[in-house]
């Protein structure tokens, strides 16, 4: 006897998992199994309840917030899992009602029908290095708003710098000179230039702790092959490469500018066309790394000592392509 797909439905929730189910060759039937809380024991329990000879079971979910648990702990079991967009999946113009169950349903029913597409799931390693890449990402993130609150204490005060206020040392030294009339200001003062000095000190800690963890990375040689590029030093290497993953997954240029929303967007209808700016769908920090990076491409072309220095141990080849983009 052959075996039928059942295909599973699962709106994730923090606190709660809603589950529908689609039997292959049903094509109007979707069934509404039931909300169960969402840990993996009771989801445990769900597959083992729909486990039969005759039957094989095709989990569907979107990303969200929970992270790629539920799929890890599938695959394990030896059981098919899709991990979906949410922004990938169809909609009804109209349609103004949502809740979880109809999400389940939907997930099963375009599940069954071939609608979606499943998204790229790094392992477990790869998921933990990005989580260290966005650590770092964040940490800059909050000395960039220390930096920021302490200008707007300075500028309320009507202290003004006469230079280039680009956090140089002499514009540090300047700082460290100032001198108020009231107790208070000198406190507030001193307690902004402790948060960025811990926020800066957090950087450096992020930074040598990736730096000593990616050698024995399995993406090692790519981090290094792309530090070739100008504009690409060690930090936005192993960004880009903890973003994307296998890179090899793409099979054209096209579809990675695409993956991170780097095309231009269009409306076009009949004999018009529209384009608009790029589409900035799917992942910011690539994006946001690569725009980064295009802006050492607007001067002169040459190798200069810093990067020259990078490509000292890589072959010749990947020196090639680096030097004719």
């Amino acid at each position: 006897m052959a075996k039928r797909n059942m295909f599973v439905g699962m709106d994730v929730h923090k606190e709660s998992i809603d589950i529908s189910l689609a039997e292959e060759g049903r094509a109007g039937e979707v069934r509404h199994y039931g909300v169960i809380p969402g840990d993996l024991n009771a989801l445990a329990k769900v597959v083992r309840a729909l486990r039969a000879p005759h039957r094989t079971l095709r989990f569907v979910y979107e990303a969200g917030p929970c992270g790629f648990g539920i799929h890890r702990y599938l695959t394990g079991e030896g059981e098919d899992c899709a991990v979906v967009s949410p922004s990938s999946m169809p909609t009804r113009s109209g349609d103004r009602v949502k809740t979880d169950r109809r999400d389940g349903d939907a997930l099963a029913r375009l599940h069954r029908a071939g609608e979606l597409t499943a998204i790229y799931i790094p392992t477990a390693d790869d998921e933990a290095m990005r989580d260290l890449v966005r650590a770092r990402e964040d940490a800059v993130g909050l000395s960039t708003q220390a930096r920021h609150r302490l200008k707007a204490f300075l500028l309320r005060q009507g202290r003004r710098y006469a230079g280039r206020a680009g956090w140089t040392q002499p514009y540090r030294r300047w700082i460290a000179d100032l001198s108020f009339p009231l107790a208070p200001q000198h406190i507030a003062l001193q307690e902004y230039r402790d948060t960025i000095a811990e926020a800066e000190h957090r950087v450096e800690r992020l930074t040598t702790q990736l730096r000593e963890l990616t050698p024995a990375w399995r993406w090692a040689p790519v981090v290094e092959a792309l530090q070739a590029l100008r504009g690409v030093s060690f930090v936005t290497a192993a960004g880009l490469v903890a973003e994307i993953g296998d890179l090899r997954r793409f099979q054209h240029p096209r579809e990675l500018m695409g993956f991170v929303g780097l095309v231009p967007s269009e409306y076009s209808s009949g004999p018009r066309v529209r384009r608009g700016g790029i589409t900035k769908a799917g992942n910011p920090h690539v994006r946001r790394l690569l725009a980064e990076a295009a802006w050492a491409y607007q001067g002169v072309p040459r190798v200069g000592r810093a990067h020259l220095a990078r490509q000292a141990a890589l072959p010749k080849a990947v020196c090639d392509i680096a030097w004719k983009a």
